[in-house]
């Protein structure tokens, strides 16, 4: 599977993907990373890997609509035909994201559809939950919205902090998101009445992959 990953800062989800990619073994490829500013830390790190990168200014264009179309241009144009988004900061218009349905997914930092947008972990604590995570999913028009991939589970410690919180749930991140790609690139996903049906499901250690399979 040909995989462009989209990206606004430091990619350091990207640096898993890219690493996950480097194993011969592994069923897809970056052919792409795609940057809405100039100055992404990952942009660095695709150049290393050797993966091809690009960059559009959204200055550049009349409206969001024109600058995803010149996205949704440039990434066929690198032979990619799924797209990982990997902290990309912008919203997507609703015309791109029908696009790529079912070939577009995204990593939050929360156990969604818990405290979904912005200043997640701020939002986290605030609740008072005991537990919070990762999820992955497939991308619908509405933020943080569509069907549940996998998910996986941290617990809030009394003394966490914002930024404790987030770099534990990180780690949980650059585990989740390589193992949520290979499984689509296995052809083991499909999507049922907007739930997530993994053919062969086993649970992995650390990791909740829905069940519904």
């Amino acid at each position: 599977m040909k995989v462009a990953v989209l990206i606004s800062g430091r990619g350091s989800n990207l640096q898993a993907l890219i690493d996950a990619c480097q194993d011969k073994a592994f069923p897809a490829e970056i052919v792409l990373v795609l940057s809405n500013k100039a100055d992404a830390q990952g942009l660095d790190r695709a150049v290393k890997a050797g993966i091809p990168t690009a960059t559009l200014n959204p200055k550049n264009f009349e409206n969001r609509a024109s600058f995803d179309a010149q996205m949704s241009k440039t990434i066929r144009e690198a032979g990619a035909n799924f797209i990982c988004l990997a902290g990309y900061m912008r919203l997507l218009s609703d015309d791109f994201v029908r696009t790529w349905r079912d070939k577009l997914i995204n990593i939050h930092p929360s156990l969604l559809p818990l405290f979904k947008g912005l200043h997640v972990h701020e939002q986290t604590l605030e609740s008072g939950v005991r537990f919070t995570g990762c999820t992955v999913h497939f991308v619908r028009p509405a933020m943080d919205e569509g069907p549940i991939l996998a998910q996986a589970v941290v617990p809030v410690l009394p003394n966490d902090t914002p930024d404790t919180l987030a770099e534990r749930i990180l780690e949980q991140e650059h585990r989740l998101y390589p193992l949520s790609l290979k499984i689509i690139a296995e052809e083991r996903v499909r999507i049922s009445s907007e739930r997530v049906i993994i053919d062969g499901y086993q649970p992995s250690q650390g990791s909740l992959i829905n069940p519904a399979g």
